[in-house]
């Protein structure tokens, strides 16, 4: 498969993932936890532990000592808010760790379109597009799972508006500017939170369509962290699958997948253990918008260069 055909699977257009976790879900529904726990296992956590070697490598380690306000002690006030937050207000903490997730999925599409995108209008015509179709899902889900204002009679009417609305957005964006590799892009950060619509749980809103936020992820850090480190022969299987970037990511994936799983022993003190995974995300949230941030000369020179 040549690299065009991998970045379309993986990046512009990875349709295909939702696609296969929506089937499995419904043609299998007794199999629902294990999808979810595999899903987990394979793209969610191993894409939040991706962060990891791509934050502590050698050519970042002159940057974060020069920004320990950014790298050390924000982190570790988010560590503690999140911490404390988990069990004195639960349920509004879990709502913003929502919105968080929400929101750091939208900024990594519109940042993924800016790479395939050079027209300014097309650029911001994308991220106001992004931003609003993505706060209509967030709100629809937040009347379906939290207030559980939109029933089950009223949610199919709600969805042939959504889906001729999402068709008429698409016409009018071919019709202004033209099909291209951004217009994909584009279609996949509208799409991402879509499930919210029709699955049955949040646990499904977040992981269905997301699954594309996690193959866009995993596919841009291991390419840049090979470019990074070109003594790795990252076309050799087993020298991939000994890097320190893989095992890293593997270590982090199983523990925190493990950890997530006792999120649902309710009556027990292991359910405590789910805030280890969530402080994960949290941090992963906001050190993705210092590691992306391609204002900063450093991340100019030593990521972007490696995108385009």
């Amino acid at each position: 498969m040549t690299n065009k055909y991998k970045e379309t699977l993986f990046v512009k257009f990875p349709i295909i993932f939702p696609l296969i976790y929506f089937g499995i879900l419904y043609s299998f529904p007794q199999y629902e936890s294990a999808l979810v726990f595999l899903t987990i296992l394979v793209l969610a956590e191993t894409h939040f532990g991706a962060t990891w070697p791509f934050l502590i490598n050698k050519t970042n380690s002159e940057y974060i000592k020069n920004k320990k306000t950014e790298f050390i002690y924000i982190p570790v006030l988010i560590f503690l808010i999140s911490l404390i937050s988990f069990f004195l207000i639960k349920n509004i903490f879990l709502l913003v760790f929502f919105a968080a997730n929400v929101f750091h999925v939208m900024r990594q599409s519109f940042g993924i379109c800016k790479l395939y995108c050079k027209n300014s209008l097309e650029i911001r015509f994308q991220e106001n597009l992004i931003y609003v179709v993505n706060l209509v899902f967030f709100i629809i889900a937040f009347l379906r799972f939290y207030s559980q204002t939109i029933t089950q009679e009223n949610l199919f009417f709600l969805n042939i508006v959504i889906f001729f609305s999402l068709i008429v957005l698409f016409i009018f964006y071919l019709n202004k500017f033209k099909f291209s590799d951004s217009f994909l892009t584009f279609c996949t950060g509208c799409l991402i939170f879509y499930p919210a619509c029709f699955v049955n749980s949040p646990v499904h809103v977040i992981i269905m369509g997301v699954t594309m936020h996690y193959t866009q992820y995993l596919y841009l850090t291991n390419k840049v962290y090979f470019a990074r480190n070109s003594d790795i022969n990252r076309n050799s299987i087993k020298t991939f699958f000994t890097s320190k970037y893989f095992l890293t990511i593997l270590v982090y994936a199983f523990v925190m997948s493990i950890l997530s799983i006792f999120g649902k022993f309710d009556q027990s003190v292991l359910k405590h253990f789910l805030i280890v995974p969530i402080i994960g995300q949290m941090l992963h949230f906001y050190l993705d918008s210092q590691l992306w941030k391609f204002s900063e000369k450093h991340n100019r020179e030593n990521t972007l260069k490696h995108l385009t």
